[in-house]
């Protein structure tokens, strides 16, 4: 292929195929994430464990700041994408609180 706008569109398809199959691969591991922690929040409730765990929140912020650097991502970002996993996570918590 020598016209350079046809192989610029050809480089750009593979490119999307490859970001749709990897928003495919954070979803479902945001879900079998979220499967996991749901089912803590469950047992946090069963034994009237605090829907938060400060220590345990501060300790995954740092290790994925050190994963974000590994993978040459923004350790800003990670920061903020974990810790807004991290709400969410505690406010299922809390509604499995709110049942017992």
């Amino acid at each position: 292929m020598t016209d350079p706008v046809k192989r610029a569109a050809e480089v750009l398809k593979g490119h999307r195929a490859s970001i749709d199959r990897l928003d495919a691969i954070l979803v479902y591991t945001l879900g079998e994430r979220f499967k996991h922690t749901q089912a803590v929040g469950k047992l946090k409730a069963e034994h009237d464990l605090p829907p938060s765990d400060p220590t345990r929140e501060a300790d995954q912020i740092a290790r994925l700041e050190d994963l974000a650097k590994q993978a040459d991502l923004d350790p800003e970002f990670a920061k903020k994408f974990l810790n807004f996993i991290i709400a969410e996570v505690i406010q299922h918590h809390k509604q499995h609180q709110d049942k017992n």
